[in-house]
């Protein structure tokens, strides 16, 4: 699986409806709605996480994934050292939050956050972009 920073995860692009993702991955292991009525979509055996924005007409805005073999710029992650992958990385703009024992190590430019757990990547999550407009840059289009 690779990210592609600003784009999506694999043939995923920020933008898609359901029954795109649906068409290309087959439905969903788990559905759901969050507390702000966005859909959620679990892939089990791809560890993704999707997310469609209720407004904005469900279009798919947001991904997670601990998938073991998702690359970022053609790099492995899950697992390696979050210093040593941020340093590889060309994106020098790192802000960070600690939560107990997990740390977001996030990248505005690109809406990335690595997330660790002691010291190591444990997922991986790309957002869609939003313009100085304050309007999504939605990357599928029909």
């Amino acid at each position: 699986m690779k990210v592609n920073p600003k784009n999506g995860i694999d043939q995923l692009l920020f933008g898609m409806q359901q029954k795109d993702v649906i068409a290309l991955y087959g439905s969903p292991d788990k559905e759901f709605e969050d507390e702000e009525q966005n859909i959620i979509f679990l892939y089990n055996s791809l560890q993704l996480r999707l997310t469609f924005y209720q407004d904005e007409a469900m279009k798919l805005g947001y991904m997670i994934t601990s998938n073991p073999e998702v690359t970022l710029l053609d790099k492995k992650v899950i697992g390696l050292d979050v210093e040593t992958i941020k340093k590889e990385l060309p994106f020098k703009s790192w802000e960070e939050e600690d939560f107990d024992s997990t740390e977001n190590h996030f990248n505005e430019s690109n809406w990335l956050v690595l997330q660790s757990e002691f010291g190591k990547i444990i997922r991986v999550e790309i957002g869609a972009i939003i313009n100085d407009n304050d309007e999504f840059e939605w990357k599928f289009k029909k």
